[in-house]
């Protein structure tokens, strides 16, 4: 009997975010997919809109990542792709000295930490893949050198998520050379500047769906493909 490939995508409660446009296409290729998100509610409404299963799961609570784990261990033995999409606290034109420590904690706590909970949670049943593969949805505001979303050049100063951001990016590199013995690849995606947003693309937001392709394609890479990279549609990206 052959068990289709699975997948758990994170941070999906809208259904104009990436998120939800991942999983689309995800199910398109033959995934069971599973979005999540802290309120099950809206989760489960957007899920059966595209015909993928849901689930609650709060990224910054060791004890709802872990029993998620448990419950897909159970169900399926394994985990083919995990994409830790679930980013917040983007401070449009904040500036470093005037953040509130709070805010600085929850944006780790989610745009970093969250994503190695994932992590740390799911390891062993991604090696129980033939082809395990880890996405961390990051942005070029968490790199040095994008001329558009730099850390030197954003024009919006987003200074808690940029370096939320590089963060991730740094775990990505770190976390590729920790499983370079295994099948396991982990890559860093931008999905560019994507209309998520009512009126976003008056500002030049490209369809979600063409940054959701790059996540996509990042999760669905061959075997001797790159690991503990950053992409954006495919191309890789200078730090």
């Amino acid at each position: 009997m052959t068990i289709d490939k699975i997948a758990i995508i994170t941070g999906v409660s809208r259904e104009m975010g990436l998120g939800y446009e991942t999983a689309r296409q995800l199910k398109e290729l033959g995934f069971k997919v599973f979005i999540t998100a802290r309120n099950l509610d809206k989760a489960s409404e957007l899920a059966k809109n595209i015909g993928v299963s849901a689930k609650q799961l709060d990224i910054t609570n060791d004890q709802s990542v872990n029993q998620l784990a448990k419950d897909i261990e159970a169900a399926f033995g394994k985990l083919d792709v995990l994409i830790n999409n679930a980013g917040a606290y983007f401070d449009q034109g904040g500036q470093v000295l005037a953040a509130e420590m709070q805010f600085i904690k929850d944006a780790l706590d989610t745009n970093l930490l969250g994503a190695w909970r994932m992590i740390k949670a799911f390891k062993a049943l991604l090696q129980k893949s033939e082809n395990g593969r880890i996405v961390n949805v990051s942005s070029g505001a968490g790199s040095f050198t994008d001329p558009f979303f730099g850390l030197e050049n954003h024009q919006g100063n987003v200074p808690v998520y940029a370096i939320t951001k590089l963060a991730l990016n740094g775990l990505t590199v770190k976390l590729s050379k920790e499983l370079k013995d295994s099948k396991i690849k982990v890559n860093s995606v931008c999905p560019g500047f994507v209309a998520t947003y009512p009126g976003t693309e008056k500002w030049g937001a490209r369809p979600v769906s063409e940054g959701a392709k790059g996540i996509v394609w990042a999760a669905t890479l061959p075997d001797g493909a790159p690991t503990g990279k950053f992409f954006r549609d495919g191309e890789l990206l200078n730090w």
